[in-house]
């Protein structure tokens, strides 16, 4: 009578197999969910840069407006969750920090759905009594226990990036 089967050997050298696939495989879907996440941040990035742009021919500076400037120490913009208080849409939209205020058309998403922290730190100038704001620089800072934990990409208002 011939059996068929496999044999303990035969079984070995297959799971060897399936294992050094997934040794190749998982760095590589890791990877690949990393890039996919960074291209959230490159884009709002971009997304935050035009819209100050579209203020900046507006209003003749860059958000906030001088007033804020003017009333607030803070030099900062914020969309997300900072010192436990969250900047989105639907938290805190009229709060003078937070970007959606200034920028309305910045709208990645709530801030739980997202993998970064979003912060556009202002700069002022006061020319003959009058402040104005002369220049930006956002930020994307990855949130912890994301993949993309300990990112920080830059933009400013000259389209100059860091990071990237």
């Amino acid at each position: 009578m011939d059996k068929k089967g496999i044999t303990l050997v035969e079984l070995l050298i297959v799971i060897g197999i399936i294992g050094i696939l997934a040794v190749i495989a998982i760095p590589a879907y890791i990877g690949q969910q990393k890039r996919a996440a960074r291209t959230e941040a490159y884009s709002n990035l971009e997304n935050l840069r035009l819209l100050q742009g579209q203020y900046y021919a507006d209003n003749g500076e860059y958000a906030p407006n001088n007033a804020t400037a003017n009333s607030t120490s803070a030099t900062t913009l914020l969309y997300g969750v900072f010192s436990g208080t969250t900047y989105d849409t639907s938290n805190n939209p009229t709060n003078d920090r937070n970007v959606y205020k200034w920028l309305s058309g910045f709208k990645p998403g709530l801030t739980a759905d997202l993998n970064y922290n979003y912060e556009i730190e202002y700069t002022v100038a006061t020319t003959a009594g009058v402040t104005t704001t002369t220049g930006f620089t956002a930020h994307a800072k990855g949130k912890s226990g994301k993949s993309v934990s300990g990112d920080d990409f830059t933009i400013n208002q000259d389209n100059v990036k860091s990071g990237w």
